[in-house]
C-alpha cells in the first residue's frame, strides 16, 4: 500500500521528536513516553509544532506526572518559558494527570468554554504507569500489566493569559471539576444500583397500576444507558420536612443542594402530589460532561402500607438518545402522548390528528418529561390553532418546585431574530423576577419561529405572572419591526405609496439592522435611501447627523447612504476627522431591497475629541451639507473644516476663510496653512467674526446702516485681538482681517439661473490695500476658488488686457502671474488697455489620462475660472453701466474685461467668448481675442513678424540685411509652434543650425539655406509636426535630431564647429547649453521657457524650475543678437548683463508686442462692429467678412508699432549717456508716484547711473525699453485725466487708429467709440514718446511747470506745423538705402525741432491751447519759410545748409529729405518768425531774422552753446533758457530792423558799434571753449546793447 503525503509528513514528524528524544534523553522509558504520548494527536496538530516544541510538552508533561497519589489528580496551568521550563509555547497550557475516566477531556473544554478561552491544541494520551505507595512513578509499562494504573494525561493550549491569578484562579476551578468527574464515575455504579432497587421497589408497589407500570418502565430505559447519572440522594420525610440522608456522586457534599426553594426540599410535591413518579430541573448546571441543568428524576418511597415515607432523587442528563428517539418510543412519554391524542378527539389518520401528533413528537423533550397531560394538551392544541393561523403565541408552565417557568414563544420567523428573542426575554425575565437559565430555538419551514425559555422566578413574580399581559408584549414586540415599519410607512406617506415603500424595503433590512435600530430609525433611514434608488445614480450619496437617547451630549451619530457600493473607510473618515469629530466606531450595513438595488448604510459614532457638548439642533445642518459638498467634490477637505463644528460656521463661510488662506499663501505669507488652520480653530470666535464682517460689508440682502454695522463689528474683532497672546497667531488673523478690508466685490451671494451658487468664489482685491503684497502691486486683482480650481487675475488699470494662462505651478502661481503682468503691462504700452494677465491652475487633473481627459478638465476649469471673473465685472446696456447682480461695489464702475490666450489656452478664446455671450457681456466675442471669428495669430504670423522687424532693426544696424545677406540662427521651439515656426520662414536667409524644444535636439551644421528653408516651411504646414518630422535628407553631414531622451548625443566635427565646442558627446542638457551658447548671428526663442540667467542670478530667480538643468549665464552667449519672439525667454537682468557685454537685444515685451497689439485691434474693431451690428447696419456674417477683409491691413498698423518702438529704443540709444540725467530724474519722478520700483524692474539706482555717466555709457536696450513702456503708461494715464483726448483736431488720430474700410464707412461710429479717450491717449502717448523719447515730457513739464496734457497739445501741434510725420515716414522709407546710424541722426532732429517747438507753443500760446488755431496759424508761414529757405539765408548760414545737404545726400539720402533735414536746424527760429510776420510777407523777417543772426554772432552763440556739456540738470535748464533766449532775442531785433527808417540795413548801420562790440565779445567768449558763465554773461550784454 502507497503511504499518502499526510501519513509520510506524520511520520517524519514523529521521527524528528523521537531524535529530538534520543537526542536530548537517549533511549529509555522517556523516549518511549514520546511516541505513546502522540500516538492520537492529529496530523494538522503535529505538523503545526516543531519538533523541539512537541518533545518539550510531552517530557513537561510527563515529568509533571512524575508524582500522583491514588485516587487524586494534579492541574497546572501555566505559560511555558524557555528558561523556566525548557521549552516556549506562545499559549497558556493546561496540564492534568488523573486516573483515566469518562468525560474528562468533555468537561475540562465545557468549562473552559464557559469562560470563554479559546482552544488551539488537545492531547490526550492515556498511559499505563506503575506508582509506589507515596505516588511516585515507578515505570511506563504496557496496558493491561497487573497492578498499573492507567493515568489520564491532558495537555490543552488555550488563549495566552499572563494574570498569574487568574491562572491560578482556573487551575482552582478545574481541580474542582475533576473532582466532581471522579465522585460521579467513582459512584456510578452504587447509583445505578441504586437505580435499579428503585424500579424494583416501585414495580413491587404498583399493584397493577397501568401508570405506576409505566413509571417502572421508563426507570429502567433509563438504566439502559438513556441516563447519565451523576448525582443521587434519599430524603426522607418527617412531620413537615423532608430530611437528606447521604448522597452519591455529585451529592456527595452534603452542602450540596439541587432541588427545593427556602429550604422546603419539595415538601409540597410529595405532600400534594398524586404520581409517584416526577420529572424537572434540577437548581444547578452540570460540571460534567456537558453544559446544562442537570435533569431530575424523583421517585417517591412508600411503607409496607403504600404511604408515602420519602424521596429518592437522581440527578443527571438524559442521553442523546432520549432526545433522538421518537416519544412514542419512550416510556413515560408514550402514554402521555397517548391520552393527549385520545383528550383532542381527532381520528388518527385525519389531518388534525397528523398534526397534533406532529407537535407533540416535535415538543422539546425535556419539556415534555416534565408537563403534565392536561396542561400538555391544552398547550398542544395551542400550538396547533396557532399552525392554521400562524401569529405569536405564548405558552406558560411553572415548575412544579415553584422554581422557575417555562415559557414556548411562538414568533413569526420573518421577525425573528436575535433582538426579538433578547426582547422576549426581557419581558419573561422582567415578570418572573429572574433571570433566563437556558434557551432553546427552533427556526424551521413554517411560518413560526420557536423560542423554549426556562426562566428563573420569585415568588412574587409567579404569583404576579399574568400571561395574557404578556403575550400582547410579547405581540407588540414581535410586531415591532417590519410590520411596525409597514404601519409607519402608511401612517407617513399613506397607503398607495407606504405599501409600495414596504414592498421594496421592508425585505431589506437584515437581522443585525433590525437588533440596533427601531422601526423608527428605519424610517428615517428609508426617507434618505428612497431618492438614491428612485435616482438610480450609482455611488450616489446622501447622509444624516442625529444622536441616541442614551448618547452623551458630546456624542453624535452619522449616518452616511451610498447606492450600490460600500464606502471605503479610507474615503469617509478623512471627510470626518477633518471637521474635527473622532470616530469611535463604524456599522455598515447591506439595505438589499426587494426590487434589486442595494442600499450601503454606514452607521458611524462620533465624538468631540475634547469632550466639549455638540450641539445637534446646530451642528446637524452643518454638518450634513458640509459632508454632502466634500462628498461631491464641491468643498475642500483640509483641516478648516474643523471650523464648521467649532465655530458653528456653514460650508460656504468656511469657503470664504480657506480662499482668504489660499490667497495668503500665494502672495508669500510666511506661514504654512497648516499654522492658519490651527490658528483659527484655536480662535473660532474670531474667525465667525471675520466671516460676519466679510457679510456685512458684501451681504446684498443686509438693510441696516452697513458702514456702522461694519464699523462696529471690525472694532469688535480688534478688540478680540487684543486677546490672542501669540504673536504669529495675531499677525495671521490681522492678514485675514487686511483681505476682508481689502475686499471690493465677490460673488457670494449670486445665483445662477437654476438658482444655485456659483461654482466658485471670486473676490476682487484693492491690491493697493494689501499688507505684504509682492512688488509690483496691480491696480486690483480677482481671487477665484474652488475646490476644482485656483486662479487670479491682475490688472494694470481700470482699461487693462492680457492672456489667461494654464499654470502648472500649484504653490506660487500668482508669482508668475505677476511677473508676466510687468511684462504684460510694459507690453501694452503700445495698446489702447494697460496690462493685466491672469493664470488658473487646474487642482484634479487626471493622473494617467490620456491628453484629451486633461484638456477637458482644464477647459471645464477655464470656464470655472472666466465665469469667476465675469462675475465681478460690471456690464453695459443700453449705454449704461449695470452692475452684478446681487454684488455691492466698493469700487466704481468697472465694465472692461479683455482676456487673450496665453500658455495652455492657445484655443480656449472660442471658448471664453461663448461664456461671455451667453451671459449677454457687452464686449460679446470682442472679449477675447483670437477667435473663430477673430484674428488667427499665428495663421497671420503676427507675433513672429512683430519680433522679426526687431531682429532686422538689429542688423540692419549692424550693417546687415536679413532678408538679402545669410546669417546663422540658433533657435528654441520647433516648426509647429506659431512664434518659432513663422519666424524661421521670415527670411530664405536663414541658416538655422541649431535649435531645441521640449522633445528634440535639431543640428544642421551647414544647412542648405533653399532646402532647410523648403523643409521648414513643409512642417509648418503640417497640422502637428516635430524636429523628428524633419527629413533627414535635408540635414547637412554631421547633423541630425536627437531625443532628449538620451543618455548622451555624439558630436560631429561638423557640429562641434558650428558650436564651439570641444567635447565628442554631451548630455541634452549639455547640448542645449552649447546651443544657446553657440557663436551664431542669432538666438531666437520661439518657445517656452527661460533661458538665459544673469551671472548673480540663481536658477530659481529665474523663476523657471523645468529648465534649471539648460539655463545659461548672459556672459557665455556669443550669438551677436537675441529676438524674444517668447515671453520671458531671458530674464531682464540676464539681458542687460548681455547688452552691457556688446549684445544686441530688447525685451520680450518689445519684441513679441504684436501679439497683444493685434489683439487690441480686434477688440476695438469689435466693439466698434458690435454697436453698428446692434443698430441693425450689420450682421454677423457681414461684420466676420469684414474683419477678415482687413487682416492685412490690420497687420500693417500692428508691425507699424513693432518698428516704431524698436526705432525709439535705437533713438534714445543713441543720445547715449547725455540723457542719463533725464532718464534718472524721470525714473524719480515715477517712484514718487509709486508707479515705478527700480528693483522690481531692475533699473539701475542713481549710484550706478552715474558710475554709466562718467563712463560716457548710457542704458542698455532693455532698460530703455522698461523706460520707454513706463514713460508711456505715465503720459497715457495723465492724458486720461485730462481733456487733451477730447480736441477735435484729434479725430484723425482717432480714426488712424482703425483700417480704412472702417475710416470709410463708420466714421461716426468711430468718434462714438467706447474707448475713444483710451485709443487717443495711447496713440498720443506712443507718438510723443517714439518720437521724441521718453524724457520728454517729464523735461518740460519741469521746465514749464505744464501738465502733460498742455505739453501733448503743444506736441501735435508743433509735429503738424512743421509737416515732420511724412518726414519721418521719408526717414523709414530709407531703410537699406541709407546707413542707419544716419537715420537714426536724421530721427533725433525732427526730435529736436519738435522740443524746441513745443516748448515755443507753451511760452507764446495762451493755453489750454486749440491745436486745430495755432496749426492754422502757423503752418503756412513756418511751410513758407522752407521752401525759401536757401534764398533768405546769408552766405555763411547758406554754405552750412549746403555743406550738410550734401553730407546726407553723400550718405544716400534723398534729394528732399537731405534738404528737408538739412534745414531743419535752421527752422529752429521759425515759429519767432512766423510771429513777427504777423500774417505777413515772411520773406522780409525771414530774411531779416538769419542776417541778424549770422551779424551779430547769434548763430555763433548757439553753436558753441550746443556744445556745452552741461554739469547737472539745473546747468541744462539753465543753457536751455539761454538758447531759448538767444531765440526770442533774434526775433525782436529782426523785428526791430524791419521796423527801422532804414529797413535792416539802416539797423545795422545804426548799430555798428555795438554789433562790433558783440562780434568781438562772442569771438572771446568761444576762444577756449565756451561755458554757462560766458554764454549767460553774452545774453546779458545783447538784452542790454540792442534796444528792442
Amino acid at each position: 500500500m502507497v503511504e499518502n503525503k499526510a501519513a509520510q509528513a506524520r511520520r517524519d514528524r514523529m521521527d524528528a521528536v523521537m531524535a529530538e528524544a534520543a537526542a536530548r534523553l537517549g533511549p529509555g522509558e522517556a523516549a518511549d513516553m514520546v511516541a505513546r504520548y502522540f500516538e492520537h494527536l492529529s496530523t494538522e496538530d503535529l505538523l503545526a509544532r516543531t519538533p523541539e516544541a512537541l518533545f518539550g510538552a510531552a517530557l513537561g508533561h510527563w515529568r509533571f506526572a512524575a508524582e500522583r497519589r491514588p485516587g487524586s489528580q494534579r492541574v497546572r496551568v501555566f505559560n511555558p518559558r524557555l528558561d523556566v521550563h525548557g521549552w516556549y509555547s506562545p499559549h497558556t497550557v493546561v496540564e492534568t494527570v488523573t486516573d483515566d475516566m469518562p468525560f474528562l477531556v468533555d468537561s475540562i473544554t465545557v468549562a473552559l468554554a464557559r469562560e470563554g478561552r479559546g482552544v488551539h491544541l488537545i492531547a490526550h494520551p492515556i498511559l499505563t504507569v506503575s506508582r509506589g505507595e507515596d505516588g511516585r512513578r515507578q515505570a511506563l509499562v504496557p496496558p493491561g500489566t497487573a497492578g498499573a494504573v492507567a493515568e489520564s494525561l491532558i495537555h490543552i493550549e488555550i488563549d495566552e493569559d499572563g494574570d498569574a491569578d487568574s491562572r491560578a484562579a482556573l487551575a482552582v476551578r478545574l481541580d474542582h471539576i475533576l473532582s466532581d468527574v471522579r465522585a460521579a464515575v467513582e459512584d456510578w455504579r452504587a447509583m445505578l444500583a441504586l437505580l435499579q432497587d428503585t424500579a424494583a421497589s416501585l414495580a413491587a408497589a404498583s399493584g397493577g397500576d397501568e401508570r405506576r407500570a409505566e413509571q417502572v418502565a421508563f426507570l429502567r430505559w433509563m438504566e439502559d444507558e438513556n441516563f447519565v447519572l451523576l448525582g443521587a440522594r434519599d430524603y426522607v420525610l418527617r412531620g413537615e420536612a423532608l430530611v437528606q440522608s447521604t448522597g452519591l456522586g455529585l451529592l456527595r457534599d452534603a452542602h450540596v443542594h439541587a432541588m427545593g426553594r427556602e429550604g422546603d426540599g419539595g415538601v409540597h410535591h410529595l405532600r400534594d402530589g398524586d404520581t409517584a413518579l416526577i420529572v424537572t430541573k434540577s437548581n444547578v448546571e452540570s460540571t460534567v460532561h456537558r453544559r446544562a441543568i442537570m435533569d431530575f428524576v424523583g421517585v417517591k418511597q412508600f411503607d409496607a402500607e403504600g404511604k408515602t415515607v420519602g424521596e429518592r432523587r437522581f440527578y443527571g442528563l438524559f442521553a442523546s438518545t432520549a432526545y433522538q428517539l421518537r416519544p412514542r418510543d419512550i416510556p413515560l412519554l408514550r402514554d402521555k402522548i397517548a391520552r393527549v391524542l385520545a383528550r383532542a378527539g381527532f381520528a388518527p389518520g385525519s389531518h388534525d390528528g397528523k398534526a397534533l401528533l406532529n407537535t407533540l413528537e416535535t415538543y422539546p423533550r425535556d419539556e415534555l418529561f416534565q408537563i403534565g397531560d392536561e396542561e400538555l394538551a391544552q398547550i398542544a392544541l395551542g400550538i396547533l390553532r396557532l399552525e392554521e393561523r400562524p401569529h405569536t403565541g405564548l405558552f406558560l408552565r411553572t415548575d412544579a418546585f415553584s422554581r422557575w417557568i417555562s415559557a414556548l414563544v411562538y414568533l413569526p420567523r420573518d421577525q425573528f431574530d436575535t433582538a426579538l428573542r433578547q426582547q422576549v426575554e426581557a419581558i419573561l425575565s422582567r415578570a418572573a423576577g429572574g433571570e433566563v437559565m437556558s434557551r432553546t430555538s427552533l427556526v424551521g419551514q413554517t411560518a413560526l419561529a420557536r423560542v423554549h425559555l426556562i426562566v428563573r422566578a420569585t415568588a412574587e413574580g409567579l404569583a404576579a405572572l399574568d400571561p395574557s399581559a404578556l403575550l400582547g408584549e410579547i405581540t407588540v414586540a414581535a410586531r415591532g419591526w417590519t410590520d411596525r415599519l409597514r404601519e409607519a410607512l402608511i401612517a407617513a406617506e399613506g397607503e398607495d405609496k407606504g405599501l409600495r415603500l414596504a414592498r421594496r424595503w421592508l425585505p431589506a433590512f437584515p437581522a443585525g439592522y433590525r437588533e440596533s435600530h427601531s422601526p423608527d430609525s428605519a424610517l428615517a433611514d428609508i426617507a434618505k435611501a428612497e431618492p438614491l434608488v428612485a435616482g438610480g445614480i450609482a455611488g450616489a450619496v446622501t447622509q444624516a447627523l442625529y444622536r441616541r437617547l442614551e448618547d452623551e451630549d458630546s456624542s453624535l451619530r452619522f449616518k452616511l447612504y451610498r447606492l450600490g457600493q460600500p464606502v471605503p473607510l479610507s474615503d469617509c473618515l478623512p471627510l470626518i476627522e477633518h471637521m474635527g469629530l473622532k470616530v469611535m466606531e463604524e456599522v455598515p450595513h447591506a439595505l438589499d431591497c426587494a426590487d434589486g438595488p442595494r442600499v450601503w448604510l454606514h452607521d458611524f459614532r462620533l465624538i468631540d475629541p475634547q469632550g466639549r457638548p455638540l450641539a445637534l439642533e446646530t451642528l446637524g445642518p452643518l454638518v450634513e451639507e458640509a459632508f454632502a459638498l466634500l462628498w461631491s467634490g464641491q468643498m475642500e477637505d483640509d483641516r478648516f473644516n474643523r471650523l464648521v463644528v467649532l465655530a458653528a460656521l456653514p460650508a460656504r463661510d468656511v469657503m470664504v476663510l480657506r480662499a482668504i488662506a489660499k490667497y495668503l499663501r500665494q502672495i508669500g505669507v510666511a506661514y504654512s496653512q497648516d499654522y492658519m488652520e490651527e490658528t483659527l480653530a484655536h480662535w473660532p470666535g474670531i474667525a465667525r467674526d471675520l466671516v460676519g464682517l466679510f457679510h456685512l460689508r458684501h451681504d446684498p440682502d443686509d438693510r441696516g446702516d452697513r458702514p456702522l454695522a461694519c464699523a462696529a463689528a471690525r472694532a469688535n474683532i480688534l478688540v478680540a485681538l487684543d486677546e490672542v497672546e501669540s504673536l504669529d497667531e495675531d499677525r495671521i488673523l490681522r492678514r485675514f482681517l487686511n483681505i476682508v478690508d481689502a475686499s471690493l466685490r465677490t460673488n457670494l451671494y449670486q445665483r445662477g439661473a437654476d438658482g444655485a451658487h456659483r461654482p466658485c468664489l471670486a473676490i476682487k482685491l484693492d491690491s493697493q490695500k494689501v499688507e505684504g503684497l509682492p512688488l509690483p502691486r496691480p491696480l486690483v486683482e480677482i481671487w477665484v476658488f474652488s475646490p476644482r480650481v485656483e486662479g487670479v487675475h491682475l490688472r494694470g488699470g481700470r482699461v487693462a488686457r492680457g492672456g489667461i494662462r494654464w499654470s502648472d505651478r500649484r504653490e506660487d502661481f500668482r508669482t508668475e502671474i505677476l511677473g508676466l503682468v510687468k511684462a504684460q503691462m510694459v507690453k501694452n504700452a503700445v495698446i489702447v488697455p494697460t496690462g493685466s494677465k491672469g493664470g488658473f491652475y487646474p487642482k484634479h487633473l487626471p493622473v494617467g489620462a490620456g491628453r484629451e481627459a486633461q484638456q477637458a478638465e482644464a477647459i471645464a476649469c477655464y470656464r470655472i475660472f472666466i465665469g469667476g471673473l465675469l462675475d465681478l465685472t460690471d456690464n453695459i446696456r443700453g449705454g449704461a453701466v449695470v452692475p452684478p447682480d446681487r454684488t455691492l461695489r466698493y469700487d466704481g464702475d468697472d465694465p472692461y474685461l479683455v482676456v487673450a490666450a496665453d500658455k495652455g489656452t492657445a484655443t480656449f478664446s472660442d471658448i471664453a467668448n461663448e461664456i461671455a455671450e451667453a451671459r449677454g457681456f457687452w464686449l460679446g466675442d470682442a472679449f477675447a481675442s483670437g477667435g473663430s471669428a477673430g484674428y488667427d495669430h499665428k495663421a497671420m504670423g503676427i507675433t513672429a513678424r512683430g519680433g522679426w522687424e526687431a531682429v532686422k532693426r538689429h542688423f540692419r544696424e549692424m550693417g546687415r540685411d536679413t532678408q538679402t545677406q545669410a546669417f546663422t540662427v540658433a533657435g528654441v521651439g520647433d516648426m509647429s509652434g506659431d512664434v518659432f515656426g513663422n519666424g524661421m520662414l521670415l527670411s530664405e536667409k536663414i541658416r538655422l543650425v541649431a535649435a531645441f524644444d521640449h522633445r528634440h535636439i535639431f543640428l544642421d551644421p551647414d544647412p542648405d539655406e533653399a532646402a532647410s528653408f523648403a523643409e521648414r516651411r513643409r512642417l509648418f504646414a503640417l497640422p502637428r509636426s516635430s524636429w523628428d518630422d524633419f527629413d533627414r535628407k535635408a540635414i547637412s553631414a554631421g547633423g541630425g535630431v536627437f531625443p532628449r531622451t538620451l543618455k548622451a548625443v555624439p558630436l560631429s566635427p561638423q557640429v562641434r564647429a558650428i558650436l564651439g565646442v570641444e567635447a565628442e558627446s554631451l548630455t541634452p542638457a549639455e547640448l542645449i547649453q552649447a546651443i544657446l551658447r553657440a557663436p551664431v548671428d542669432l538666438l531666437w526663442f520661439g518657445g517656452i521657457g527661460t533661458y538665459v540667467k544673469a551671472a548673480a542670478e540663481s536658477q530659481a530667480d529665474a523663476g523657471d524650475k523645468a529648465n534649471d538643468a539648460v539655463r545659461v549665464d548672459a556672459g557665455t552667449i556669443r550669438a551677436r543678437v537675441i529676438g524674444e519672439g517668447a515671453n520671458l525667454g531671458c530674464t531682464q537682468r540676464g539681458r542687460i548683463d548681455y547688452a552691457l557685454a556688446g549684445g544686441r537685444i530688447n525685451t520680450d515685451a518689445i519684441d513679441n508686442s504684436a501679439g497683444v497689439d493685434c489683439s487690441d485691434h480686434e477688440v476695438n474693431i469689435k466693439i466698434l462692429l458690435n454697436g453698428v451690428m446692434a443698430d441693425g447696419d450689420l450682421t454677423r456674417k457681414q461684420r466676420d467678412a469684414l474683419l477678415r477683409e482687413m487682416t492685412d491691413e490690420v497687420g500693417h498698423l500692428v508691425l507699424a508699432d513693432n518698428y516704431l518702438q524698436t526705432q525709439a529704443i535705437s533713438m534714445v540709444e543713441a543720445r547715449g549717456y547725455q540723457a542719463l540725467e533725464n532718464q534718472m530724474r524721470l525714473m524719480r519722478m515715477l517712484e514718487a508716484d509709486g508707479k515705478l520700483n527700480r528693483k522690481v524692474e531692475f533699473l539701475p539706482p542713481d549710484t550706478v547711473l552715474m558710475d554709466r555717466f562718467r563712463a560716457r555709457k548710457g542704458l542698455t536696450r532693455p532698460e530703455i525699453a522698461v523706460l520707454l513702456a513706463y514713460a508711456k503708461m505715465r503720459l497715457q494715464d495723465s492724458l486720461l485725466e485730462g481733456d487733451a483726448p477730447e480736441d477735435d483736431y484729434l479725430d484723425d488720430e482717432l480714426a488712424a487708429y482703425f483700417p480704412v474700410p472702417l475710416q470709410t464707412r463708420y466714421p461716426a461710429e468711430i468718434a462714438r467709440h467706447r474707448l475713444r479717450r483710451e485709443i487717443v491717449a495711447t496713440r498720443l502717448a506712443n507718438a510723443i514718446v517714439n518720437w521724441a523719447g521718453p524724457t520728454f515730457i517729464s523735461r518740460i513739464e519741469e521746465a514749464t511747470g505744464f501738465d502733460a496734457g498742455t505739453i501733448a497739445r503743444a506736441y501735435v501741434t508743433a509735429r503738424a506745423i512743421f509737416g515732420l510725420q511724412p518726414l519721418a515716414e521719408a526717414i523709414d522709407a530709407a531703410d537699406g538705402a541709407v546707413p542707419a546710424a544716419s537715420q537714426t541722426q536724421m530721427l533725433l532732429a525732427t526730435g529736436d525741432i519738435t522740443r524746441q517747438a513745443t516748448m515755443w507753443l507753451l511760452h507764446n500760446e495762451m493755453q489750454p491751447m486749440s491745436i486745430r488755431a495755432a496749426i492754422d496759424r502757423y503752418r503756412p508761414g513756418v511751410a513758407a519759410l522752407a521752401a525759401t529757405m536757401p534764398d533768405l539765408l546769408p552766405q555763411r548760414a547758406a554754405t552750412r545748409l549746403a555743406s550738410a545737404r550734401d553730407g546726407l545726400h553723400a550718405l544716400g539720402v534723398g534729394d528732399d529729405l537731405s534738404g528737408a533735414i538739412a534745414a531743419l536746424p535752421f527752422l529752429a527760429g521759425a515759429l519767432d518768425i512766423v510771429a513777427a510776420a504777423d500774417g505777413g510777407d515772411i520773406g522780409p523777417i525771414g530774411r531779416a531774422y538769419f542776417r541778424l543772426g549770422d551779424e551779430i554772432g547769434l548763430d555763433a552763440l548757439r553753436e558753441a552753446a550746443a556744445a556745452i556739456e552741461p554739469g547737472d540738470h539745473w546747468d541744462r535748464l539753465a543753457l536751455t533758457s539761454l538758447v531759448d533766449d538767444l531765440y526770442s532775442q533774434q526775433r525782436l531785433l529782426a523785428a526791430a530792423a524791419t521796423r527801422s527808417p532804414g529797413g535792416v540795413e539802416g539797423w545795422l548801420t545804426a548799430n555798428a558799434a555795438g554789433i562790433a562790440r558783440t562780434r568781438h565779445l562772442v569771438t572771446e567768449l568761444t576762444e577756449g571753449g565756451a561755458s554757462l558763465s560766458k554764454l549767460t554773461f553774452a545774453g546779458r550784454h545783447l538784452r542790454g546793447q540792442f534796444s528792442v
